[in-house]
């Protein structure tokens, strides 16, 4: 018989098993310079990140979009020689300038760094020619860009800084490259894509027919009913056992639901870490106010891009244009407050007392 007593409670050291969580530390990049003084810099994650954009349908599309919003409107040239030049443009055969760029914001993101190659022919620009990052390797000299170098599959060729157009994603201290962003999204990608994994799982083990409690123990007996079992559930057929020699119950198993809100939160958390909201690639559980509202957010956010680009095109290569901006909800959002759906207004005549008496 049990001992009811309270005195031979016990408690669970929590401190042993359940370490603090602890944030890795992260140092910038050091110029290890060689003999002759030269760093270089070589883009050796980018196929893995090419594999997550590829691969995760949340980045392709969140990335994707940012581009779409920033460079899908096309552009306006500052001068006719400009436009004229920038029309030409074929990059590998089938590019123009626009899809160019959309293409360079893209791997901008995800890999941290874009490049093309532009051709002249004095001083008109013939070609703008976009290269995968992972064929690239920066040359710095006392802190500076001095060349860039493309690997051809035999050898390193040479091109000058003035002939390539570079732009860099959030480019923090004295880094030589830029961030993709991809690496702080990856533990949560991981983690939903775990789920989403155990999730199918669980839907695949739904076919079975559940857990068999056999009223035997004969190890050939079990063998064989489990055979009989099995190919019923594969080929979708009855399947006949004689009464009382097993009981079939379901497997236990926690509700979809939990599965699913896992899923959806981890899926949310990733666009507000990306910095692309929800509501730009999908309208799937978005209110009308908080689609609005994440549209204005939005704007600073593909403005930026816009403006980075034009200033980089400017500076590297003299090319002066203005890429045409998508439309605007925030005059709508704020033109009157009774129209948007869902939200409380709080005005003083709401919250003041009346004396009037019926």
């Amino acid at each position: 018989m049990a001992e009811l007593n309270p005195n031979s409670a016990t408690t669970t050291n929590f401190t042993a098993t359940v370490p603090d969580f602890i944030v890795n530390s992260k140092a910038l990049d050091v110029a290890n310079q060689t003999k002759d003084g030269l760093y270089y810099w070589y883009f050796d994650k980018a196929p893995q990140n090419f594999g997550y954009y590829f691969s995760i349908p949340e980045i392709f599309s969140a990335a994707n979009a940012l581009a779409t919003w920033a460079f899908g409107r096309g552009y306006t040239a500052a001068t006719i020689k400009t436009k004229i030049e920038l029309e030409n443009i074929t990059g590998m055969g089938k590019d123009t300038f626009a899809s160019i760029c959309w293409n360079m914001e893209v791997v901008k993101l995800i890999v941290g760094d874009a490049f093309a190659e532009v051709k002249r022919h004095e001083g008109r620009i013939l070609n703008i020619i976009p290269i995968s990052p992972e064929r690239i390797r920066i040359v710095y000299k006392d802190g500076r860009i001095i060349r860039y170098e493309t690997w051809n599959s035999n050898e390193w060729k040479k091109i000058d800084v003035e002939n390539m157009l570079h732009i860099s994603n959030k480019r923090v201290g004295d880094q030589v490259h830029g961030t993709s962003q991809i690496d702080s999204c990856k533990f949560i990608i991981d983690a939903r894509n775990e789920a989403l994994i155990d999730g199918r799982l669980i839907q695949n083990r739904g076919k079975a027919l559940g857990i068999a409690y056999y009223k035997t123990d004969n190890a050939g007996k079990i063998a064989y009913a489990n055979s009989q079992i099995e190919k019923a559930v594969k080929n979708g057929e009855m399947v006949g056992l004689p009464e009382g020699t097993v009981e079939i119950r379901e497997f236990p198993t926690k509700n979809i639901v939990d599965r699913q809100s896992w899923i959806a939160y981890l899926e949310n958390f990733f666009y507000q870490t990306f910095g692309v909201p929800r509501s730009i690639v999908s309208s799937d559980g978005t209110s009308e106010v908080g689609g609005k509202m994440g549209h204005v957010i939005f704007e600073t956010i593909y403005a930026k891009e816009q403006k980075d680009i034009e200033a980089d095109l400017w500076a590297q290569q003299a090319i002066k244009v203005t890429f045409n901006r998508p439309a605007s909800l925030g005059g709508l959002v704020e033109a009157e407050e009774n129209k948007n759906t869902g939200m409380t207004s709080i005005q003083p005549n709401d919250v003041s007392a009346t004396m009037e008496r019926e």
